[in-house]
């Protein structure tokens, strides 16, 4: 009964294809300009199968990626938001001038050791780079220091002779105040300087960071500029009491100072850092979601073709043995 069905079936979409040889069926069936229209044809349904399956676990990891860096974020946030106080205090006092001429300037990057995490890296980079070009000069010296694996990866390529020091893996512990004062009196005793230029991401939400740039300057520059009535917030509105000279106490501040902002620094560039992986593994995910949208629709389609193309065999060889007879 099937057999006289696909006979029936036959008759009616191919009258004509006893007059035709066996292997001239197929030729208008397969023609390349078909192939390269649903350009499914020449797809394995495994080899699909196999790239959907990657796909599949590439969306779990960037899922589970995510997952992680917002937990990681709701931990540090608060602590970058309380951190805020600290340096704040110092800016009133001693004042914020990035636009400072002086003949020893070193620029502090801070970045990531670790990628996914979208640009927050190669923006503090070209700050950092433009810093450098802005400060230099024939009779002004400026230094790096490095804190992050990935722009010390991207400044090693053409400053490498200009980096005074590099620091990794810090965030590989919980951060707190006294790992970053260790790390600041490590840079405040190998490196001369005039000027610190720190530069970082501050975090304003999950989706938006913006690159800062906060100035330290040294006990002796912090001194000249009061003589000369330089901005240096109120700090001259105070008298010293006590048996420490103006010099030492500007230099005890300027020490703490340094510790502050670069405690302040590291915890909003952690933030940035999480929120910035948040949102590429979103975006990644998504992306995920829509290639696995299309590898299944090339799927059901070779399958498809795949399936019309053997009752069409079939049909025909019954039709060819029909008219055979």
């Amino acid at each position: 009964m099937a057999m006289s069905a696909f006979r029936r079936e036959g008759r009616r979409l191919l009258p004509s294809i006893a007059a035709r040889p066996i292997a001239a069926i197929r030729s208008p069936l397969a023609s390349d300009q078909e192939e390269g229209l649903l350009g499914v044809r020449s797809i394995s349904t495994q080899v699909v199968r196999n790239r959907m399956k990657s796909v599949k676990n590439i969306q779990k990891i960037t899922k589970a990626m995510k997952m992680v860096a917002a937990s990681k974020l709701r931990a540090v946030q608060g602590r970058a938001e309380n951190s805020r106080g600290l340096w704040q205090p110092f800016t009133a006092l001693l004042g914020d001038n990035p636009s400072i001429d002086v003949k020893k300037s070193v620029v502090v990057t801070l970045s990531s050791d670790k990628g996914l995490c979208g640009g927050i890296n190669s923006t503090v980079v070209k700050v950092s780079r433009a810093l450098y070009k802005l400060n230099a000069g024939p009779e002004k010296e400026v230094k790096f220091v490095i804190v992050g694996e990935k722009a010390k990866a991207i400044m090693f390529r053409d400053s490498k002779n200009d980096i005074s020091l590099t620091v990794t893996e810090l965030n590989k512990n919980p951060l707190n105040y006294a790992q970053v004062s260790v790390l600041a009196d490590d840079i405040l005793k190998n490196v001369e300087f005039d000027a610190l230029r720190i530069v970082y991401n501050k975090f304003h939400s999950v989706v938006a960071f913006l690159p800062t740039v906060a100035t330290v300057l040294s006990p002796e520059i912090i001194e000249k500029e009061s003589e000369v009535g330089g901005k240096l917030g109120e700090l001259d509105s105070y008298e010293i009491e006590g048996g420490e000279t103006k010099g030492e106490i500007l230099q005890n501040l300027a020490e703490f100072q340094f510790s502050c902002v670069m405690f302040n620094a590291v915890l909003e560039n952690a933030c940035s850092e999480m929120g910035a992986r948040m949102s590429a593994m979103d975006s990644s995910s998504r992306n995920a979601g829509e290639m696995l949208d299309r590898l299944t629709l090339t799927y059901n389609r070779t399958r498809q073709a795949s399936i019309t193309t053997e009752l069409i065999e079939i049909i025909s060889g019954a039709s060819a043995l029909e008219a055979a007879k």
